[in-house]
């Protein structure tokens, strides 16, 4: 079981770990793909003046200091997830079992090293780089999505790099009405819980007691549900 995430603009600056190596990422195999495509941004930084997108940093991301991923981000997911205050078993559970959509780097799991970068989403740094992170990642994605399930918490924008076909996602209501900005706070509790509890398979994860929220549906297209979620 994988849970895909979305990154987040958000991030913390610094870094305890070395520029980025080959060793700094999951699927070692494609990391000389993954180097083509941050050198084409780094490449893009030294012309761009387009600060809103792509910040004020001109210096090569091969120099910059790296964090942890789960760390690096910041954003409201990331809050409520709050990786610091779980325990050792559910860290680890997080580092092997969380896969983040980096706009520049592609699939990375929570446990990934990476530098303080600037790459707002939907922005092309003089490519389409959703395109190129399609063309990598879908086959590595595809092969362990047969091996597991996804429980897929991301924007729905992150398609762009990877659609799964055996997936779990989950959509929150309150009032009626679907609930889009707090969605992803939500999906950070959730995970927070799932990193807890550790289910084995979709029965289990129904039987988790997630904090405020009340499992009022499910939908069922295939082999893939949409489990509907009531905010109390």
């Amino acid at each position: 079981m994988k849970i895909l995430l979305a990154p987040s603009e958000r991030k913390s600056k610094g870094g305890d770990f070395p520029p980025i190596n080959k060793n700094s990422f999951i699927f070692p195999e494609i990391y000389e793909k993954r180097v083509e495509i941050i050198k084409k941004y780094d490449e893009f930084l030294k012309i761009t003046k387009d600060i809103k997108n792509f910040g004020k940093d001109k210096s090569s991301v091969f120099t910059r200091p790296a964090k942890k991923a789960i760390l690096r981000y910041t954003g409201v997911a990331f809050e409520h997830l709050n990786y610091p205050s779980l325990n050792t078993k559910a860290q680890k559970w997080i580092d092997e079992n969380v896969l983040i959509f980096s706009n520049l780097f592609g699939v990375i799991s929570a446990k990934d090293q990476i530098p303080y970068y600037t790459l707002k989403q939907g922005s092309k740094p003089g490519f389409d780089i959703y395109k190129e992170h399609q063309k990598i990642f879908t086959p590595i994605l595809d092969e362990l999505n047969q091996k597991e399930i996804f429980i897929d918490l991301r924007a729905k924008f992150y398609e762009k790099i990877y659609k799964p076909k055996n997936y779990i996602t989950f959509t929150f209501i309150k009032n009626g009405k679907i609930v889009s900005h707090f969605a992803k706070a939500y999906r950070g509790l959730l995970t927070k819980q799932i990193a807890i509890h550790q289910p084995k398979s979709v029965k289990e994860i129904l039987k988790i007691e997630f904090p405020n929220i009340k499992i009022a549906e499910i939908m069922e297209k295939k082999e893939n549900k949409t489990i509907i979620c009531e905010i109390i």
